[in-house]
């Protein structure tokens, strides 16, 4: 056999190359939407077969496929509680009588692309800094975590301070009897070595990786398929979702003047079902345990159907809900009457949300973009750079704001609806994380995300188009090359 292989390699390799190439060619013609992305593949693959597929195989494949658990919201509402879930579902008259037709559709639009619907009765709270949102999260733990159970799923958990303190509040949890699940994602697991996975374990707390183990101490911050939300849901009473990781970076506590600004969220009422149904989706396809006991149950909402705040959860990944971030945000663009204001520490959108905003600022919307001056990931910035161009010279501002890295993910439209959460404007979040986002028809959040903005706003420096293309020549031409890589970065 060996010699026959020696005698004859050459033939089985041209062989093989044929048949990787042409499965990894025909796979990517019948199975990608976007054309570039199919284009891009085949043509890697005909340039070179074996090495093509491979690469195709590792990183070109959606490999997520799951069972859907289907909405829990009513079969998890608690007995006690009077009537259903699902009577917090936002009118679509309603909707139009109090924010206009081109909210009403945006609705509409949600109802069609996001798997679950827009409630009502909500309440959401800002919560500004790291300092705020670690403490609110561990009195939360402390406070209600008696008898029921909590869940936490995320991207980040360092094995820091506050990592503990956080930690430590769920091991206490667990010993009072508490039914305590927390998932991380098997990347951002190893951000920190040792690990917090051993800590939590070791004090009785049941803990898993989101999408396979990594080689202990091995960083891989750019593979793909990972879960990129931050969701705590506590006795299905209230939740915290947001941009923000668990780490000391994030406190002035711990990093002083250098720490990372971020924005998190505290939300009651029937937007914590989708919460905790997004979060349970995730530990059933990890651990194959459905989260369906008595204790799991969904708390009844305080306020009363029909009342604010309008809020929708916009789980999106590369999955059944591949790109439902983006087309709720291309949505979000198009009916824009006065003012567009976005925040996002990596801004690399793909050609429709550009053309989308270039379009809005050429009818005369006002379209602020803010990111930081100082990032964390340099490359991603320079890339990020390299298509400012196409916005600044189409009507659109881009301003740097000053200070520490802000990771802050943010859209405000006419000071009306909002949108917040994990998803960052890059093609990393919009089509291969796993992101959760907060969909909020409110005029008082809305607004005030608005006014935070413009706050950073008055502070920040514009970037000028004149500058940006005055700069030498092998420092664009770096940035371009990076940019052309940006769908991984």
């Amino acid at each position: 056999m060996i010699d026959l292989v020696a005698a004859h390699w050459g033939q089985i390799l041209a062989v093989l190359s044929i048949l990787m190439g042409a499965a990894a060619a025909i796979h990517a013609a019948m199975t990608k939407e976007d054309v570039r992305a199919a284009i891009g593949w085949v043509g890697v693959v005909i340039l070179s077969p074996i090495i093509g597929a491979l690469l195709y195989a590792v990183a070109g494949i959606n490999r997520i496929r799951r069972a859907s658990l289907g909405s829990q919201r009513d079969a998890l509402f608690r007995k006690d509680a009077n009537g259903e879930l699902s009577s917090f579902d936002a009118d679509d008259e309603q909707v139009r009588q109090l924010f206009g037709d081109r909210f009403g559709s945006m609705k509409t639009l949600g109802d069609r692309v996001v798997r679950y619907t827009m409630s009502t009765g909500n309440t959401i709270e800002m919560l500004t800094n790291g300092d705020v949102a670690y403490a609110a999260m561990k009195a939360a733990l402390s406070h209600y975590t008696t008898s029921q159970a909590l869940q936490l799923a995320g991207h980040l958990f360092d094995r820091d301070p506050i990592g503990l303190r956080i930690a430590d509040s769920l091991i206490s949890a667990t010993k009072r009897g508490v039914s305590v699940r927390v998932l991380i994602d098997a990347v951002g697991a190893r951000y920190s070595v040792p690990s917090i996975m051993g800590y939590l374990s070791e004090g009785g707390v049941k803990v898993d990786v989101f999408n396979g183990n990594v080689i202990i101490g091995l960083r891989l911050p750019y593979a793909n398929l990972r879960t990129h939300r931050k969701i705590l849901t506590i006795d299905g009473r209230i939740a915290f979702t947001g941009g923000m990781n668990i780490r000391q970076g994030f406190t002035r506590e711990f990093a002083h003047e250098h720490s990372a600004r971020d924005m998190h969220f505290c939300v009651t009422g029937p937007a914590v079902a989708d919460l905790f149904n997004t979060a349970a989706e995730d530990w059933r396809f990890t651990a194959d345990e459905i989260l369906n006991g008595e204790e799991w149950r969904i708390a009844a909402p305080a306020n009363e159907p029909g009342a604010p705040v309008f809020m929708r959860v916009v789980a999106s990944g590369p999955d059944r809900s591949v790109e439902t971030n983006h087309k709720m945000l291309i949505g979000a663009l198009s009916v824009a009457h006065k003012s567009i204001r976005i925040m996002s520490p990596y801004f690399l959108p793909d050609r429709e949300l550009i053309s989308a905003l270039v379009t809005a600022a050429r009818r005369g919307v006002e379209v602020d973009i803010v990111v930081p001056t100082a990032n964390n990931l340099v490359l991603v910035d320079r890339a990020m750079t390299a298509q400012f161009d196409q916005m600044l010279k189409n009507y659109c501002r881009i301003w740097r704001a000053e200070g520490a890295f802000n990771h802050s993910k943010l859209l405000a439209i006419d000071g009306t609806w909002a949108y917040v959460g994990s998803s960052n404007l890059d093609p990393r979040s919009l089509r291969l994380n796993f992101e959760v986002d907060l969909e909020v028809l409110d005029r008082g959040f809305a607004g005030t995300i608005d006014a935070h903005i413009g706050a950073i706003l008055e502070t920040a420096h514009p970037v000028d188009l004149e500058k940006l293309r005055a700069r030498p020549f092998i420092v664009r031409l770096v940035e371009k090359v990076l940019w052309l890589g940006s769908p991984y970065l």
